[in-house]
């Protein structure tokens, strides 16, 4: 997912038409932003929020407006809250609600393979690392099913979704001002911590053990019952 964003932006930056109409959305934009920044800035944590709860919504696009209205530390904010925000709420539903509403809203095979690994004991430094290794949609819902106590689960969101936020807007600012080898190192090194992590990820959590096999119980009885001594036989037929 980070490498194709990557690519969307590298084309962005390297293309002047794509550019050109970047610059045209953002002159269009600015200015009603400015006119209800308010309204604006509620709409962009919305936004965000979103790209967190869904895995086909992506506020990346949205982020050299911000940019361009907010600065990058006013962005950083926005995009911070956002995501906080949308993890919430994506750890709320599935808390109150279970995988009847979920599973409309996120990958049902990311859910199964990962729901069954956590619990409301979890250490916290693992569940920082599921955090930053998989899409951000995702460990609110697995966590929400889990019960895993929220006000950690916030402190694990605040603590990972800063770097990113941060990093996001650079990368924004890079699109912009057409810094293609800025974007170019920022998107490698978001894309080397996330593999770094999904590694650490998997050496740290062994997968679900698999469900024991059953079998008929007259079968089981006779396969616990100890062979037969072929000399108590053999006495029984003597004296028969």
């Amino acid at each position: 997912m980070l490498a194709l964003l990557l690519g969307g932006l590298v084309l962005l930056v390297s293309s002047d038409a794509a550019h050109q109409r970047l610059t045209w959305v953002l002159e269009a934009t600015t200015p009603l932003i400015s006119a209800h920044p308010i309204r604006g800035a509620v709409l962009f944590v919305a936004f965000s929020a979103l790209s967190a709860m869904l895995a086909f919504f992506s506020s990346a696009v949205l982020v050299p407006v911000a940019v361009q209205t907010w600065g990058e530390l006013g962005t950083v904010v926005l995009l911070w809250l956002g995501w906080i925000l949308g993890g919430s709420c994506a750890y709320g539903l599935a808390r109150a609600w279970g995988r009847s509403v979920i599973r409309f809203l996120t990958s049902e095979r990311a859910l199964a393979r990962h729901d069954a690994r956590f619990s409301p004991q979890t250490p916290f430094g693992l569940v920082l690392l599921f955090q930053l290794a998989v899409p951000s949609e995702l460990p609110g819902y697995v966590l929400g099913l889990a019960r895993y106590p929220f006000s950690r689960y916030l402190a694990v969101v605040a603590i990972a979704e800063l770097p990113y936020a941060i990093g996001a807007v650079f990368l924004g600012a890079s699109v912009l001002n057409r810094r293609l080898g800025l974007l170019l190192t920022l998107g490698a090194f978001a894309i080397l911590v996330s593999a770094l992590a999904l590694r650490m990820l998997r050496k740290r959590v062994a997968p679900p053990p698999p469900p024991p096999v059953q079998t008929r119980a007259h079968g089981a009885q006779r396969a616990s019952r100890p062979p037969a001594d072929p000399r108590r036989s053999f006495a029984r037929e003597e004296r028969g």
